[in-house]
């Protein structure tokens, strides 16, 4: 993961096959021939970003629904932190279990490589589901936001937000190599080119740390006197921004636009701590991931790339989109 409340909603009616996602375009690659007999291993892993996060726990939530409707089970696992160092030990070791599909989120787009391969080349169907690999020969599909287009709508409603005021943005990453939140900060910034009167000071990466986001705000705030704006690219940054701008003061001041919709950003949205958030469909994430994955399985088609919804929520419009807020149970 308003103002303009532009839904980039691409008819959730047309994902066919996705269980209910949406219509990412792309070549549908074809897993080959339709098999008649029912795969005797109907075992997936889901393998997500970090541990306790409400966006991964509304993906798992969906894979799970998707999962059992279709007679196969699925186990999650995910690292404590959003780190290829924690998160490739996870894959590697599902080489013993050689479940019929991985679905993964991977933490950095080459770190991850290996070990998916490895698991691909075992005969393991691998589907990314929100974060991708550069490269694109691993995975036989590939779901997400169009996290550019995320970012293009961030900077839409941020100029929205300010209103013809003249100031500086500062623009919040998590970190250097995940594929989602670099493309939400590239479509941002460039965007944000055609509103004259806004300038970007630059990205700024936080580790996907919110204490070290709240640092980042404090010290553009004092270095920055025109500081107008800040646009967070995920979860983790917008909560870390929000404790900012309340530390200095700034709240309501600063315009804060933030991606995802996790229950305290959404309360934040509602008290006035942020002021639009761009939210995503997790659960069609999942849902979606799950149909791939079993139709690469069943030797049926498979749509290489699957873009999800964004939609932009406000203060004012955020009850009628609450299908957008994300879960912390499933």
């Amino acid at each position: 993961m308003s103002t303009k409340t532009l839904v980039v909603v691409l008819a959730a009616g047309a994902l066919v096959a996705a269980c209910g996602g949406q219509i990412g375009q792309n070549n549908s690659s074809g897993g080959g021939q339709s098999s008649g007999a029912a795969p005797a291993n109907k075992n997936l892993e889901l393998v997500v970003g970090v541990k306790n996060e409400p966006f991964y726990i509304s993906m798992q939530c969906g894979a799970e629904t998707a999962a059992t409707q279709a007679g196969y089970t699925i186990t999650t696992q995910a690292p404590d932190k959003f780190d290829p160092t924690l998160q490739a030990p996870i894959v590697t070791a599902l080489g013993a279990k050689k479940p019929a599909a991985l679905l993964i989120a991977p933490t950095d787009d080459k770190t991850m490589a290996p070990q998916m391969k490895q698991i691909k080349d075992m005969g393991v169907k691998v589907i990314e589901v929100d974060t991708a690999l550069q490269d694109t020969s691993v995975a036989a599909s590939s779901i997400s936001s169009d996290n550019t287009q995320g970012g293009q709508l961030a900077a839409q409603t941020m100029a929205k937000l300010t209103n013809g005021k003249s100031g500086s943005v500062l623009v919040l990453d998590t970190k250097a190599g995940t594929s989602t939140t670099a493309a939400r900060a590239k479509g941002f910034e460039e965007e944000l080119k055609k509103t004259p009167n806004l300038k970007s000071i630059g990205v700024q990466f936080t580790e996907n740390e919110p204490s070290v986001a709240a640092q980042k705000v404090t010290a553009a705030i004092s270095s920055t006197p025109d500081l107008i704006g800040v646009f967070a690219t995920n979860l983790n940054t917008g909560e870390g921004a929000a404790t900012g701008l309340r530390s200095a003061g700034k709240v309501g001041q600063v315009q804060l636009v933030g991606f995802d919709a996790s229950p305290s950003e959404v309360e934040g949205l509602r008290t006035g701590a942020f002021q639009a958030l761009i939210a995503q469909d997790p659960g069609m994430i999942g849902k979606t991931g799950v149909a791939q994955a079993i139709a690469a399985i069943e030797g049926k088609s498979v749509q290489r790339n699957i873009s999800a919804p964004l939609v932009a929520l406000t203060k004012d419009d955020m009850d009628s989109k609450a299908e957008f807020f994300y879960k912390t149970k499933c």
